[in-house]
């Protein structure tokens, strides 16, 4: 599991290279620490994963969530996502023979699709059909990129418990 957590890591980091490559050709302008820690002032402003975060938090201590935790809880669930993914594939992956880091690639294609059935379906995103080709492929590529580095980084770890992969699988 420590293994898939740590692989998982390793993939958030390669899906926010491609987002930030994104964000660079927009004419971004920001380091990369300085876009991938920027502040979250509000709520209203909070990616994804930290209005996920924030809904199971206030809805298990039944108590709001101050602006002021959006920027914390927005970091650490995006990251925690991404490496609790990992673990999952760590459990999947790893209970097979051999685990090869091409399994990473239909892992995120799979976390792709996820976020374009359950988004829709708590209000944060539109459906897929409403996205255009674009936009689609430039977040399937992010999760493309998040699958191939959590693979690789998978089987790396792996294969310093002495895992092999042979070249058929």
């Amino acid at each position: 599991m420590a293994a898939g957590l740590l692989a998982g890591a390793v993939g958030t980091l390669c899906l926010d290279a491609v987002h930030y490559v994104k964000y660079r050709r927009a004419g971004g302008t920001d380091s990369p620490p300085a876009w991938e820690f920027a502040p979250v002032e509000t709520w209203e402003k909070a990616p994804d994963p930290g209005q996920v975060a924030k809904r199971l938090v206030e809805g298990f201590t039944q108590r709001e969530l101050p602006d002021s935790s959006a920027w914390l809880t927005s970091t650490v669930a995006h990251w925690a996502y991404g490496s609790l993914a990992g673990a999952a594939y760590g459990v999947l992956v790893g209970s097979l023979r051999t685990p090869c880091p091409a399994y990473g690639v239909p892992f995120g294609v799979g976390l792709f699709a996820n976020d374009y059935v359950c988004l829709p379906i708590a209000g944060l995103y539109k459906p897929i059909w409403e996205y255009d080709g674009t936009v689609l492929a430039w977040d399937l590529g992010a999760h493309l990129a998040y699958g191939a580095g959590t693979g690789i980084a998978f089987r790396v770890l792996t294969s310093l418990r002495g895992v092999a992969c042979s070249a058929a699988d």
